[in-house]
């Protein structure tokens, strides 16, 4: 299995809560290994997923679709 990851910034500033809750909608998408936001970058979150059951397309319009204003990042 391949492994890639993706870096997406959402616009708004979530809480603790809020960041947990798409973290856990993100594992939710076929593919994803690990979504995570880190501390001191709450606007960045970082997807692991295989690339063979899921894109960056499906992962930006995820967030999206819970109602967030992002962008993937370098692309």
């Amino acid at each position: 299995m391949n492994i890639s990851d993706v870096m997406i910034h959402i616009n708004e500033s979530l809480s603790i809560e809020a960041r947990s809750s798409l973290e856990n909608e993100m594992r939710k998408v076929d593919g994803v290994v690990s979504p995570r936001f880190n501390a001191g970058k709450e606007h960045l979150l970082v997807i692991a997923y295989n690339p063979e059951k899921t894109n960056t397309t499906v992962l930006l319009e995820k967030a999206r679709t819970a109602g967030y204003t992002a962008q993937l990042v370098g692309m």
